[in-house]
């Protein structure tokens, strides 16, 4: 049996929609970031938006849309303090309007302002400055992808103030897709690490679902890890499961990605099975993972009011839910902590 719900029969997946973070509506317009006085005329635009970034929050209006839902607060620059550094995320594709009501016609240009502690009280309460992971699901694809752009960017400028060849300090330029260092007068630009996340199954079509050693007590996901030097997405599967699982898998197939900016990771997801022959017998590694269980439909609907699955935000969530066969209601809070 499956969730109340689902409109499928109990046994099969479906493939849902975008993973919840894959989402974008914007036309990114690189041509134009490294173009002359471009950051003077963005700042004399009266159609410029600037969406506030702090510590992996974005800016959020009090009241959202007209359907209630909740959008990014986009503001001149002449209403904001000068930010510690500029990203010029690109430009509108629809005309629309920002989170005060003012039209923004297509071709409306956005940029990221990141700040420091002392500067956002000034600019706005606490209660307006939200993490992705609290907000991003319940954001419009234009404002989700702004979002995930800005915190994505304001996360490697954190962590590259000074060169990593040299350690001299390091200057913003190209509107901030870029640093130059200031000693070699070389060029560092922001880096994604790839990362699988793998869905096992086995010929019962039951998942394997671990706990990390990270985690609370009974929090449950699919195994994932980073992708090695020199090593394919397909290879990284197999060496990833057989190093959490003890588990030899084959059939790899590629299910979708989404940036995972926490700080700096595109999640690559993957399904794979068990290998012909082999056992679904699982050995935890003892170090990373503590905890293997296997589910099927109705043992992981029956386990919800006991353990945790990843939240809504997750590519591990969307996963999961592609192969229960629609939306897993969980009671439990998840954490990391």
């Amino acid at each position: 049996m499956l969730h109340p719900d689902v409109p499928t029969p109990a046994g099969s997946a479906r493939t849902p929609a975008a993973p919840p973070l894959a989402r974008e509506h914007l036309d990114r317009d690189a041509v134009s970031r490294a173009l002359p006085g471009r950051a003077e005329a963005f700042l004399a635009d009266p159609q410029a938006r600037v969406l506030a970034v702090h510590d992996g929050r974005v800016l959020v209006a009090g009241s959202g849309g007209a359907d209630g839902a909740p959008r990014l607060e986009l503001r001149h620059p002449s209403t904001l303090p000068e930010p510690v550094v500029r990203s010029y995320l690109g430009r509108t594709l629809d005309a629309g309007a920002d989170a005060a009501g003012a039209a923004l016609p297509a071709g409306a240009p956005i940029e990221a302002w990141s700040y420091e502690t002392e500067a956002t009280s000034a600019i706005a309460d606490e209660s307006h400055w939200v993490g992705l992971r609290r907000v991003a699901t319940a954001l419009d694809d234009r404002d989700a992808g702004l979002a995930i752009e800005a915190v994505a960017l304001a996360n490697w400028h954190a962590t590259h103030r000074f060169c990593p060849g040299c350690g001299s300090a390091t200057e913003v330029v190209t509107s901030g897709w870029a640093r130059r260092c200031l000693a070699e007068d070389r060029l560092r630009f922001p880096r994604t690490d790839p990362a699988v996340i793998v869905l096992v199954t086995d010929d019962e079509d039951r998942v394997l679902l671990g706990s990390n050693a990270m985690w609370e007590q009974d929090r449950f996901s699919v195994l994932a890890g980073f992708v090695e030097p020199g090593e394919s997405l397909e290879a990284a599967v197999v060496r990833e499961i057989g190093e959490e699982a003890g588990l030899p898998v084959d059939r790899v197939e590629y299910l979708g990605s989404q940036p995972w900016p926490f700080p700096a990771s595109l999640m690559c997801a993957f399904r794979a099975r068990v290998a012909h022959g082999a056992a679904s017998t699982v050995v935890p590694d003892g170090e990373e993972i503590l905890e293997l269980r296997w589910f099927d439909r109705d043992g992981l609907r029956d386990a919800l009011g006991r353990v945790a699955l990843p939240g809504e935000t997750s590519i591990a969530r969307w996963m999961l839910e592609g192969w229960y066969g629609g939306p897993i209601s969980s009671s439990m809070p998840w954490s990391t902590s």
